[in-house]
């Protein structure tokens, strides 16, 4: 069984060239190969991240807490202000070191320093670094925008959090800008999972179905500047239950508006809450027209779950291990990269017309 011991490889260059890292990179494979023939590059994705280098430390740490769903090759582009030149680091790092007859995956991180005169050529940069024939995934937390674009001709897969962008117009504009040009894996939307599972499998029961039919309102709390995740999740809704979805209009801390459903208008409510210190949704309400409601809650460990029937009869329950975190939610995107979900093209279509 291999021995959980991280080793690492580790070549830099100041003022290089991207052929000069391929090269370094293809002698650090080899070095570790000749250790011992168990060790084997891991060949499964490849992540391109553009980041402001000031806070690539933020960064490394998110990345380091996503678990078992690293990238095979992680190439990590640091802008910083000013910069004419490109440093770069390329390491292999492996968790184990092979027992006879075993092997150890080997991943590998490459950091190029680069400045403003790079981002829009980074297609040419990366591309002799990226691994061939497997799916590639830009991730630009700090925008960049115009490095996003550079690389789209390279990658598959752009991976972002829509509620970056302070703007919900813009934002959902952008996506769907990129929506046509790569597979679009969206953290915002990644957050609303847990509450779609727990709405849809409230309604699971073949006696709770008919319940569909009959909701009359949503209201969705969210902490400010995560507008983009409850119309995401509201979308969601309309898409699925074959709502058509109005523009919603904003009052002092809320947006409300109506869809109309096959049976009659539902209200619908983004509301904001200050108890919120991680973006996304806080809680959410669906009511029925004969009275009942059910109603979800951010809680200690899980979601809240409280439903009223229409006679006044209350419960509630904990739902266990609901939220992933921040350092899940990322790992989950990554994992996302290789699957496709068709639910949300249709549920950011509708956001957008709830905008």
């Amino acid at each position: 069984m291999a021995v959980a011991e991280r080793t690492d490889n580790v070549w830099s260059e100041r003022d290089t060239t991207p052929g000069a890292v391929e090269e370094a990179l293809r002698v650090l494979l080899s070095e570790r190969h000749a250790q011992s023939s168990g060790y084997v590059p891991a060949r499964a994705l490849n992540l391109v991240c553009i980041v402001d280098r000031e806070w690539s430390g933020e960064i490394a740490n998110r990345l380091r807490g996503i678990g078992r769903f690293h990238a095979s090759r992680t190439i990590v582009c640091a802008y910083e202000s000013g910069r004419t030149t490109m440093d770069a680091t390329a390491s292999i790092v492996t968790d184990g070191v092979p027992s006879p007859g075993e092997f150890a995956l080997m991943r590998e991180t490459i950091v190029l320093n680069v400045g403003q005169e790079h981002l829009a050529q980074l297609d040419r940069i990366v591309d002799p670094l990226v691994v061939t024939d497997v799916a590639t995934v830009i991730w630009s937390p700090h925008g960049h925008s115009e490095a996003i674009d550079a690389l789209l001709s390279l990658a598959q897969v752009v991976l972002l959090d829509s509620v970056d962008d302070p703007d919900p117009h813009h934002a959902l504009a952008r996506v769907c800008e990129l929506a046509a040009r790569a597979h679009i894996v969206d953290l915002a939307w990644l957050r609303t999972t847990p509450w779609r599972e727990r709405i849809a499998s409230a309604f699971d029961p073949p006696a709770r179905r008919p319940e569909l039919g009959t909701i009359s309102g949503v209201t969705a709390r969210i902490r400010e500047g995560s507008e983009v995740a409850g119309l995401l999740l509201l979308g969601w809704m309309c898409s699925r239950l074959g709502w058509k979805p109005g523009p919603l209009t904003a009052r002092q801390s809320t947006l409300s508006g109506r869809a109309r459903g096959r049976r009659g208008e539902v209200e619908l409510k983004l509301e904001h809450t200050p108890q919120m210190s991680v973006p996304g949704l806080a809680g959410i309400e669906l009511r029925t027209a004969a009275g009942a409601t059910l109603s979800l809650e951010r809680g200690t460990g899980g979601l809240t779950a409280r439903r009223t029937e229409r006679d006044g009869t209350e419960r509630s329950w904990t739902v266990l291990g609901a939220s992933r975190g921040e350092p899940g939610i990322l790992g989950e995107g990554l994992r996302q990269a290789l699957v496709r979900d068709a639910t949300y093209s249709e549920a950011l279509n509708a956001a957008r017309e709830l905008l």
